[in-house]
């Protein structure tokens, strides 16, 4: 192996691993009974519309929720086209094989066909990414791209690193690389949560590109802390968005929620559409993960919905 990406393995790295694969064995346990088609579509919804907004794209989940059941929905061409390129590119989820770069560059092609001529193919121009500071990141220049990207993919292949570790050392050195003129972000989001698919296939129902969208701030500014191309504190950052990921998927979607507190529930999202999970557990007497059983029950009824994301949107109520 030619190439290795410079990082270092803290404890944090080491508990934070300790902790998502105890979480995912919680999960693992009950799979067959919490991960319903429903909250399948859930997910990836709230995939699309997380991905999508980190650049910008605020058609948001309830516009993309009409796009998927086949309704008309306002926007630019350019929005619509990234909606209906991400659609598909995620279909294919888990069809890719993580360490294939002929599959990376077909999912690039199928993500971006509408809106570049280059869809699927790697950049001819040198590029600099940028923040609100101005140019903070000179890419490789477009010469070296094809070169460095069948090293990471080698690295890939041929690494002993733990899967956790390894998807977002990727993220880190495809973002450094940035070999597409457009959609790098998009598909670096992408890719990671596709090995992570290949490590436990749990993670197809997983939405940790929204929780990414949450601590949108943080997550450039963990890509761009790494000094001198090392990723170890994005490497930290992105364990902690998978962790937390993992966390808001239901361990115990119950038969029924109690017809008291339910009907509370919805008199106070009436009330209150930006009403939190921690002022209803807190009115209710009960812990933040009851209640987010609770709402999960209601909103698989049919009886409530969230409109937006978990820290900006607000709750509608349907019956």
């Amino acid at each position: 192996m030619s190439y290795k990406p410079p990082f270092t393995i803290t404890s944090k790295m080491l508990n934070l691993v300790s902790d998502i694969t105890e979480a995912l064995a919680k999960i693992e346990s009950t799979q067959n009974n919490i991960i319903t088609p429903y909250l399948r579509k859930t997910n990836r919804i709230k995939t699309l519309a997380g991905t999508l907004e980190i650049e910008g794209n605020l058609l948001g989940e309830e516009k993309i929720t009409a796009i998927l059941d086949g309704k008309r929905v306002l926007g630019t061409m350019r929005e619509l086209a990234e909606v209906d390129g991400a659609i598909k590119a995620y279909e294919k989820f888990e069809e890719y094989q993580y360490d294939s770069l002929d599959d990376l560059l077909q999912a690039h092609k199928i993500l971006m066909t509408d809106i570049l001529t280059t869809a699927g193919t790697f950049r001819r121009v040198n590029v600099g990414v940028g923040s609100e500071s101005g140019v903070s990141h000179v890419a490789p220049r477009h010469e070296r791209v094809p070169e460095l990207m069948i090293d990471l993919f080698e690295w890939l292949q041929n690494s002993d690193d733990h899967p956790l570790i390894k998807s977002s050392v990727f993220h880190y050195e495809f973002e450094f690389i940035h070999p597409f003129s457009d959609g790098n972000g998009r598909i670096g989001r992408l890719w990671q949560s596709v090995i992570l698919y290949h490590y436990k296939s749990i993670f197809s129902s997983i939405a940790t590109e929204s929780i990414v969208r949450d601590y949108q701030d943080k997550y450039y500014k963990a890509l761009d802390s790494g000094e001198l191309g090392e990723s170890t504190p994005f490497i930290e950052f992105m364990l902690g968005v998978i962790l937390e990921a993992i966390e808001n998927v239901p361990n115990n979607v119950p038969n029924n929620v109690p017809k008291e507190r339910e009907l509370s529930i919805i008199s106070l999202i009436t009330e209150n559409s930006k009403v939190t999970v921690k002022e209803l557990a807190i009115r209710f007497s009960v812990n933040d993960k009851t209640i987010k059983r609770d709402l999960e029950k209601l909103k698989q009824e049919n009886k409530i919905k969230r409109v937006g994301s978990t820290r900006s949107g607000y709750w509608e109520v349907l019956v």
